[in-house]
C-alpha cells in the first residue's frame, strides 16, 4: 500500500534536496545554508537516500530525525528498513556501481540501529504540497520503480509514464520533484515541470566538489552550490574503510561509476564506452 503524506500549503520558499548519502558534513552545511536563507525545517523536503556512500550513516540519520525534515522514502530507506543485503538499485552484475555498492551498503547496514530502521520504514512514498497556488508531488526515483534512473535526457515516454502514475496515486499536479539519479535538472514536460533537486552527499559529476540543492518559490526553481568540509567527509570515509572510489569523488567531483550514466552525461573521453 502506497504511503502518502500531504504537507498542505507551504508559505514561502521551499528547500528541496536529495541524497545526504551519510555525508554528515554536507548535511550540516545544508542546515547552515537553510538558516542563512531563512527557510525553516518545515519547508524542507528530502527526496530520499539519507544513507549511502559516505562514512557517517548513523549520525546523519540522527541529524535528519532531530530536524524533523520531511523525507520521501528512497530505495536505501526501503532496503535498510527491511534488513536487505543490497541497495536495491538493480545495477547490472559486474558494473562499477554493482561492485562498489556492496562495500558501502554493508557498512551502512552494520551501523544503522533498529529505531533508525523503524524511522526509515515510516517514510512516505509520495509527499504532496502546494506553494503559491501550484500543487507538487515529491517522489524518489519513479513510481513504477523507486530506483528508476530518470535523467534530463530520458525520453518523453518515461516522464509521461511516471507523471501518469503520480497522478493516479494523488490526483492532478503542476509539478513533480524527484531524486535518485544524483544530477539536478529542470525539464518542462508536456504534463508540467519535472525537477530533480540533486543530492547534497556527492557532487554532480562536474569536476568540482560542491554538491547541489534547490529552492522553489512561486514556480521558479533555483539550484544552489553547497560547499562543505570535504576533507572531514573524506577522513570519515577512510576511517570506515570506504576507500573504493567514492571518497576520491568527493574531492575530484567525478563519480567512479560513470557506467550508470547515459553516454551523453559522461565525460567526453568515456562517452563512447
Amino acid at each position: 500500500m502506497m504511503k502518502i503524506q500531504d504537507l498542505g500549503n507551504l508559505e514561502g520558499p521551499v528547500l528541496l534536496f536529495g541524497g545526504p548519502y551519510a555525508n554528515l558534513q554536507a548535511f550540516e552545511a545544508l542546515m547552515a545554508q537553510a538558516k542563512a536563507l531563512g527557510i525553516a525545517c518545515e519547508r524542507m523536503i528530502c527526496t530520499g537516500d539519507v544513507v549511502a556512500y559516505c562514512g557517517d550513516p548513523s549520525a546523519t540519520l540522527d541529524a535528519m530525525r532531530d530536524q524533523s525534515i520531511s523525507l520521501v522514502a528512497g530505495n536505501c530507506e526501503k532496503q535498510l528498513a527491511a534488513g536487505a543485503q543490497d541497495c536495491g538499485c538493480g545495477f547490472e552484475a559486474g558494473t562499477v556501481c554493482d561492485l562498489l555498492s556492496a562495500g558501502w551498503f554493508a557498512f551502512a547496514n552494520s551501523q544503522v540501529s533498529i529505531p533508525q530502521r523503524a524511522w526509515m520504514a515510516s517514510a512516505p512514498d509520495i509527499v504532496t504540497f502546494t506553494q503559491a497556488g501550484l500543487r507538487y508531488g515529491v517522489i524518489h526515483g519513479g513510481v513504477h520503480d523507486i530506483a528508476r534512473f530518470i535523467w534530463q535526457t530520458s525520453g518523453d515516454d518515461v516522464f509521461t509514464q511516471e507523471w501518469e502514475a503520480v497522478e493516479a496515486a494523488i490526483g492532478p499536479v503542476d509539478g513533480i520533484i524527484a531524486g535518485h539519479s544524483g544530477l539536478p535538472f529542470v525539464k518542462q514536460t508536456p504534463q508540467g515541470v519535472w525537477v530533480n533537486a540533486g543530492v547534497i552527499g556527492m557532487p554532480p559529476h562536474d569536476g568540482a566538489p560542491q554538491t547541489r540543492f534547490a529552492t522553489l518559490d512561486h514556480g521558479a526553481v533555483t539550484f544552489h552550490a553547497l560547499a562543505y568540509d570535504v576533507k572531514a567527509a573524506v577522513a570519515s570515509m577512510e576511517r570506515a574503510g570506504l576507500t573504493q572510489g567514492y571518497h576520491r569523488a568527493l574531492q575530484s567531483g567525478y563519480w567512479p561509476s560513470e557506467d550508470v550514466l547515459p553516454p551523453g552525461l559522461r565525460r567526453p573521453a568515456l562517452a563512447s564506452g
